[in-house]
């Protein structure tokens, strides 16, 4: 229960993240914690290594009100859904804190603003790893999407019709924007720039197919390449409207999760609206993991505005 968390399939659905923890070997640690009588050790070994997680545990331990420790007993079971260590280098994505991290040497480097899907097209929970940065990338429509604007795109927006696809040309009104992450996942899902930047000044950011559209996404590209482009070359690649892949040197796992409380960078714990209402449905891991309860009513979310749900990346 410390280490995968004590939630049956159902309370996990949506949920894809693979769990490496599964393949501890957790009677012969047992049996050595008996031996040396360090049984504490031994289950405070098993908890989340995350700085989130023990500020998650450690607001719990004082918090007096039943809904908001919930709330957090719910967060910290999705840690233990996660590998015990996600690594030194990496990206965290938080879907309901409309957040992206990027942590080098166990440090937090930078946190982005991001746009993620809209409640009737939630962004998944899962993992990927980064491989490069594909700067001016086409842009290939998604067949659900096609059949969402029946089939109209106009040629003077940049789209081809080609193989029987839909495709955008590389350019300022690119769906994507002027650059993508290249990180293969089952769920064609990807963190890309995007056109409509005034978007991000919202609070509640949930207006995309499914895919991250990430703020200043040059510079976060730049970030992501450890300096082996400046901004200055990059930024040329951009003007000349060719699709460029640029690898990273190496490849950065990036976990798309979903956290309704999380510490800020000064450990105190903020809690999230549950816009995809996935909380209700883990039930109460604090007593054992109960039953999960009824959902509560959801209120509506801000209509998106014209033109901002044509943006994921197929």
């Amino acid at each position: 229960m410390h280490l995968l968390g004590v939630s049956g399939a159902g309370q996990r659905a949506g949920w894809h993240i693979a769990d490496s923890d599964a393949a501890v070997d957790l009677r012969e640690r047992l049996v050595r914690a008996v031996t040396l009588d360090a049984l504490d050790y031994y289950f405070a070994g098993l908890q989340p290594r995350s700085a989130q997680y023990a500020a998650l545990r450690r607001a719990f331990a004082t918090q007096d009100d039943p809904q908001r420790r919930l709330i957090l007993a719910r967060n910290m079971e999705r840690w233990r859904w996660l590998p015990q260590s996600l690594g030194q280098d990496y990206v965290l994505v938080n879907a309901a804190a409309f957040e992206a991290e990027l942590w080098r040497k166990g440090q937090r480097a930078g946190t982005w603003p991001v746009i993620v899907g809209k409640r009737s097209t939630p962004t998944p929970a899962f993992s990927a790893r980064i491989t490069g940065v594909i700067l001016n990338p086409w842009w290939v429509v998604p067949a659900s999407i096609v059949r969402e604007k029946h089939g109209v795109f106009p040629a003077k927006l940049g789209y081809v019709r080609s193989g029987g696809q839909i495709r955008q040309k590389p350019g300022p009104g690119n769906a994507l924007g002027e650059v993508k992450l290249d990180m293969p996942n089952p769920f064609t899902v990807y963190i890309h720039d995007t056109p409509a930047r005034d978007l991000f000044a919202k609070d509640m950011r949930a207006f995309s197919h499914g895919c991250i559209r990430i703020g200043d996404a040059l510079g976060f590209a730049t970030r992501l390449l450890d300096a082996r482009h400046s901004r200055q070359e990059v930024d040329a690649i951009v003007a000349t409207r060719e699709t460029t892949r640029l690898p990273l040197d190496n490849e950065l796992p990036v976990y798309i999760a979903y956290f309704t409380a999380a510490a800020g960078e000064e450990g105190d714990v903020h809690f999230f609206p549950d816009i995809y209402r996935r909380d209700d449905r883990i039930g109460d891991p604090s007593a054992g993991g109960a039953k999960a309860r009824a959902p509560r009513a959801l209120a509506p979310l801000p209509a998106a505005p014209k033109g901002s749900g044509k943006a994921c990346a197929g």
